[in-house]
């Protein structure tokens, strides 16, 4: 089935290090280093890739929609999940991040958000 409950974590791989890069820039946020560790993947039709990141550091970012910079720092033992969709091949491989969460632990499962 599609379902993310059903697929087992896997170690972060070279592709999944990628598609993380890809996505630093529409995150909202500034990396500043990261490291992805797990990560899950659900495939329907098309696949989400469902990430856990560790040690991130996270640079203030000025947001032109907003009057201030917002600040982010999650270090040390914090963690952090993105779920990035990636659409099929015939339609370009596009990759698009859906959301962040974070703060997150090690512990956290990593499940559909």
């Amino acid at each position: 089935t599609g379902s993310i409950l059903a697929t087992n974590v896997k170690d972060a791989t070279p592709e999944v290090h990628q598609i993380c890069c890809k996505m630093k820039p529409h995150s909202g946020k500034k990396f500043d280093v990261f490291t992805v560790k797990t990560f899950k993947t659900q495939v329907v039709v098309e696949t989400n890739f469902f990430t856990l990141l560790s040690n991130v550091s996270l640079s203030p970012m000025h947001h032109s929609s907003g009057p201030s910079p917002s600040l982010s720092y999650v270090g040390g033992d914090e963690f952090m999940h993105l779920r990035v969709h990636k659409t099929l091949p015939h339609a370009g491989g596009k990759l698009e991040l859906h959301r962040v969460q974070t703060p997150k632990t090690h512990n956290d499962p990593i499940g559909f958000f």
